[in-house]
């Protein structure tokens, strides 16, 4: 996904969007960094497509508030799954 970073950078707004997805998630589903989609997100989008990175914006923020409830629940299956080996 060697493409021009804006243009990038809107494809990523979108799939966030859409899927509303995390940064890891849309990092993946590109084969991208981690830091390749936050700094499109949040400082190339604000640029290109101010109405896209604001609800893109509000996405991440609430994936923000939600990452210590999905941690701890990926730390509950691990432990279930090897007290159930």
């Amino acid at each position: 996904m060697k493409e021009q970073p804006n243009k990038r950078a809107v494809m990523l707004g979108q799939y966030i969007i859409e899927h509303k997805a995390t940064v890891r998630a849309a990092a993946g589903k590109f084969g991208i960094s981690k830091s390749t989609v936050h700094k499109d997100v949040s400082e190339r989008l604000k640029i290109v497509a101010p109405q896209l990175y604001e609800q893109v914006k509000e996405i991440l923020e609430i994936n923000k508030q939600e990452r210590h409830i999905r941690g701890g629940l990926a730390t509950k299956r691990k432990y279930l799954l090897l007290r159930n080996k």
